[in-house]
């Protein structure tokens, strides 16, 4: 297994391309980053002893909490979940189990895992399903006459106390065609000609039911299917259906792919990433979280932190893959911590968390930065979104100096919102382009100061449409 082997600085500058400013959060997770590769190189005696070094953030709500671990995952290419503290209860009431986050992150790295792998058989299953899209093809272009099958005894087969009668599917018999009809075929194929042929094809049942089950442990989903394909004669049920070429190509495609890949070995690859390379972002940390010298309503939220202890800690968390340890996994929680703090935390949840990192507030430098540094931009958003209309539109810098100022005063008038105040500015601002973009004959248009204050001006004069609106 291979981890993103960058330096802190790399890391740094790598976050610096999405998240404006808040240098010392971004110093802080390339550190933990870089311990993990660090880890892996030190001796086998010691290795598993050394424990990561979580991290809370300390921050109000939009100023880049959540989108520095995202890209800190996405760099690392770790399995990464998102979950919100306040969603947990403790064992006894209803709501999810903590340990649902453990198998949540299990399911992320089987994913990567198994997109890997897929990604390394493409030439091969791409071979492979051609052959098969021109055999079905030929027998398309030249059928077969069909003989009456012969029925089969249904046979019984025993699951647990149940007993079940399946008939077994009747299989045809598979003419053959010569290796010269098939390549001729795929070289049409290939060339575009049989586009608007289309052919039958089996393909997988992908009705996916759920239902919810009540447990110790709290409230879990259950997949049907996964439960129904444990059972006799219901593994691997098709569905006939009729498809254009190309789109028998593409699930072809994917059906060889997955019988090139080696499922156990994804599933076995995927439980160690969980377990050394792992990333769970707690979020809203701080509403679970409060002064216990004041009694209250909250009974649970001491409970949830008892309940999230031994997961930071590390211990055993079953899933349906095996079981998983997460004495390795970095928890990074964050929290706006307005009206409690951490010191509210239970002392041995706050021992789990050695680094503290506290964000800054978003300035109006900082909106100014936002709105036009990072690769994903709103300013360059917008302006690709219109330019599907045909629209050219163009911000002037001190348009755009002009907007962070509007985002600044609303954010000190109510809520402050960091940079998600910047979304509801703009959606303000170009809403009657967005109405009229595909009626308008012009190529091009500029967002001015003028434009700006022609706009915005009226909505925050009006102290009630500015609450609102902005």
């Amino acid at each position: 297994m291979t981890l993103g082997n960058f330096t802190p600085r790399e890391t740094v500058g790598e976050l610096d391309r999405y998240i404006i400013g808040q240098h010392k959060a971004k110093r802080a997770v390339a550190i933990a980053l870089r311990n993990r590769w660090r880890r892996q190189q030190v001796g086998s005696d010691l290795r598993d002893e050394i424990a990561p070094r979580n991290i809370i953030m300390i921050g109000p709500t939009g100023v880049g909490k959540t989108e520095i671990a995202r890209r800190l995952a996405k760099l690392a290419r770790a399995p990464f979940v998102k979950v919100e503290a306040s969603k947990f209860t403790e064992v006894g009431y209803v709501g999810r189990d903590v340990e649902s986050m453990i198998r949540d992150l299990v399911e992320n790295a089987i994913q990567i895992c198994e997109k890997e792998a897929l990604d390394g058989v493409q030439t091969r299953a791409q071979d492979a399903a051609e052959e098969r899209l021109a055999k079905l093809v030929l027998a398309a272009e030249r059928p077969q006459v069909e003989t009456p099958p012969q029925q089969a005894k249904p046979q019984t087969h025993q699951f647990g106390p149940l007993s079940f009668q399946i008939s077994p599917q009747q299989s045809q018999p598979q003419p053959f065609y010569s290796d010269s009809e098939v390549n001729d075929v795929r070289q049409r194929l290939r060339n575009g000609e049989l586009d608007e042929v289309e052919v039958e094809l089996d393909v997988t049942d992908t009705q996916n039911p759920f239902m919810t089950i009540f447990g110790a442990g709290g409230t879990e989903e259950v997949n049907l299917q996964d439960m129904m394909s444990q059972m006799p004669g219901f593994k691997g049920r098709t569905k006939r259906r009729r498809l254009k070429v190309p789109d028998a190509l593409d699930v072809l495609k994917q059906q060889e792919a997955q019988k090139l890949i080696d499922h156990d070995k994804v599933q076995r690859d995927a439980l160690q990433r969980t377990e050394q390379a792992g990333i769970v972002f707690l979020d809203e940390i701080d509403k679970v979280g409060s002064d216990r010298r004041i009694g209250g309503p909250d009974v649970s939220r001491e409970g949830v932190q008892r309940d999230l202890l031994p997961i930071v800690e590390g211990s055993t968390v079953s899933t349906k893959y095996g079981s998983v340890k997460t004495d390795h996994i970095l928890f990074i929680a964050a929290g706006a911590f307005h009206v409690s703090k951490v010191a509210d935390l239970i002392p041995e949840l706050q021992g789990r968390f050695p680094i503290r990192v506290e964000l800054d507030s978003l300035e109006k430098g900082d909106l100014i930065r936002i709105l036009t540094e990072p690769r994903n931009a709103l300013t360059k958003q917008y302006a690709a979104l219109m330019a599907t209309e045909g629209i050219e539109v163009v911000f002037e810098p001190a348009a755009i100096e002009e907007l962070a100022g509007y985002a600044e005063e609303a954010n000190n008038r109510s809520e402050n919102i960091g940079a998600r105040r910047l979304y509801t500015i703009m959606e303000a601002l170009l809403e009657e382009l967005s109405f009229d973009a595909s009626e308008r004959a012009e190529s091009k248009f500029l967002v001015d100061v003028n434009y700006v204050k022609s706009t915005l001006d009226p909505i925050l004069a009006d102290e009630d449409l500015a609450k609102y609106i902005l």
